[in-house]
């Protein structure tokens, strides 16, 4: 196998690298590295590739990690190839990040090449991975239970932003993370290594099968391999056949968020509900994993169960219903829409009008009674008047109203500690305000926001919802008056 020739091709076929590029060149100093630095510089030339060797000590393995780091800088040397080498404690950001300490490692490396990379002004960060990792990848997130997005594995280009890295990393947007030997296997990485006589490191932790990866490799692997010959190969078309769809997928998830979306807050996402629900089950759990990843930037993967359920309650849960997502996160249905967002932040629905607690506004009547946000009151006096109109009244926000109850001094207010209600419907009957509440699904936490609107010392209108039968037009009222919450 020539592989300067495949990987060559495979770095056209990909469209990995431009004539021209900075390229700063990950090297730990084992095979696929070694032999990638290798290939990379021999292509130097000829597609006009600035290389710059990057290698970061874990602060793992005591006295060979040591010997590592000085290999790769004597490579360099003895190429002559510029190289950073830096040394991160990877068990403590491990500790303190609550991260497993390959996650660590690797979000550690990311960062690092990344910061190279902006300090020598290059476009690219290029990577060792083969065709075996990837094989090893696929099924280890197939039996994690991933997604498309998982069975995708790793992919031979991807802006290094995307990845989830360190809360304290700040990447330029332009930088890429490419894999020019994804498409080649590790057999021929480590015969052109000895053909080339590259001498390059051992790392033993590689034999470690109490790493999940290892175990895969050398024990998981191989059994399948007797019971179904060219699995690898098999789990690599797998990753482009998820590849593909996985893209497609995208497209459609994101027209539906450009669609749908109503607010974007710092800790929030709203959706409009009719929308949502009538999207197809796939668009409705990626919106769910977007909206999750885009309020946790590190935030790695979303369990199967979280997406579902979210999805589940989002398309089928009355209103205040909620779910619950990783890393405080949660989805909760409104009237009309459906949010995600932080667990501990109040997310009132942006479509209904509110107060903040506590509240009493005079309101003008008739006249403009500004709200919160761009909502108003609008009110004036209706001498011309339908009564079937106004009883078949099917807007939740507009309201025809006796004038003689609203007496001279009408307020806007929020609930207090005792409230009584005669909410329309009930005969007249009086009940208290926190209960008609509860009955009517009101989350708790939207309760004592809701604008009420008070004359003489009684509710006549809890806003969005019902109409005291005090308030009532009847066919023999004298005068009406037409209020209406607006928000513009």
């Amino acid at each position: 196998m020539d592989l300067l020739a495949d990987v060559q091709a495979y770095i056209e076929r990909q469209q990995l690298l431009e004539p021209g590029d900075g390229v700063v060149v990950g090297v730990s100093g084992g095979p696929d590295s070694v032999a990638l630095l290798d290939v990379l510089r021999r292509l130097a030339e000829p597609l006009a590739l600035h290389l710059h060797v990057g290698h970061l000590h874990h602060g793992m393995r005591g006295a060979d990690a040591d010997a590592d780091a000085a290999f790769v800088a004597a490579l360099a040397e003895r190429w002559g190839l510029p190289c950073t080498v830096d040394r991160r404690d990877v068990p403590a950001l491990a500790a303190r990040e609550h991260l497993a300490p390959e996650e660590a490692a690797r979000r550690a490396r990311y960062a690092f090449l990344g910061r190279v990379a902006q300090e020598v002004g290059a476009r690219k960060i290029a990577v060792g991975h083969n065709a075996d990792d990837q094989a090893e990848t696929v099924l280890m997130h197939l039996l994690r239970g991933a997604g498309l997005a998982g069975l995708r594995g790793m992919l031979p280009s991807r802006r290094l932003r995307e990845y989830r890295l360190l809360p304290d990393s700040h990447t330029a947007t332009e930088i890429a993370l490419v894999r020019p030997l994804l498409g080649t296997p590790r057999a021929a990485i480590e015969a052109h290594c000895a053909a080339r006589e590259l001498a390059p490191r051992f790392d033993r932790s590689n034999l470690d099968t109490t790493f999940f990866r290892n175990r895969l490799r050398h024990e998981v692997l191989p059994y399948l391999d007797e019971v179904s010959p060219r699995v690898g190969e098999r789990l690599r078309n797998l990753a482009e056949v998820a590849r593909a769809d996985y893209d497609l997928m995208q497209e459609f998830v994101s027209v539906a968020w450009d669609t749908l979306l109503i607010a974007a807050h710092g800790d929030a996402f709203v959706f409009d509900q009719v929308g949502w629900r009538g999207q197809p089950l796939a668009v409705r759990r990626g919106l769910v994993r977007r909206a999750a990843y885009r309020l946790r930037r590190t935030l790695r993967d979303v369990d199967f169960g979280h997406v579902d359920e979210a999805a589940r309650v989002a398309q089928a849960g009355e209103t205040g219903a909620r779910a619950t997502l990783p890393r405080d996160l949660q989805l909760t249905v409104g009237y009309t829409t459906i949010t995600i967002g932080d667990r501990g932040a109040l997310h009132l629905p942006p479509e209904l009008p509110w107060l903040e607690a506590d509240s009493v506004i005079s309101a003008v009547i008739p006249g403009t009674t500004p709200l919160s946000g761009d909502w108003h009151l609008l009110a004036r006096h209706a001498p011309h008047w339908n009564f079937e109109a106004i009883i078949n009244n099917p807007h939740p926000l507009v309201a025809w109203m006796d004038a003689d109850t609203l007496g001279e001094a009408p307020i806007l207010r929020t609930r207090r500690p005792g409230d009584r209600f005669r909410p329309q419907g009930m005969g007249g009957a009086e009940v208290r305000l926190s209960d008609f509440l509860i009955n009517n699904k009101v989350p708790r936490r939207w309760r004592d926001h809701l604008p009420l609107l008070e004359a003489g010392g009684r509710i006549l209108w809890v806003a969005g919802l019902r109409l005291s039968e005090a308030a009532l037009v009847r066919e023999d009222t004298r005068h009406v008056v037409y209020l209406r919450f607006r928000n513009t």
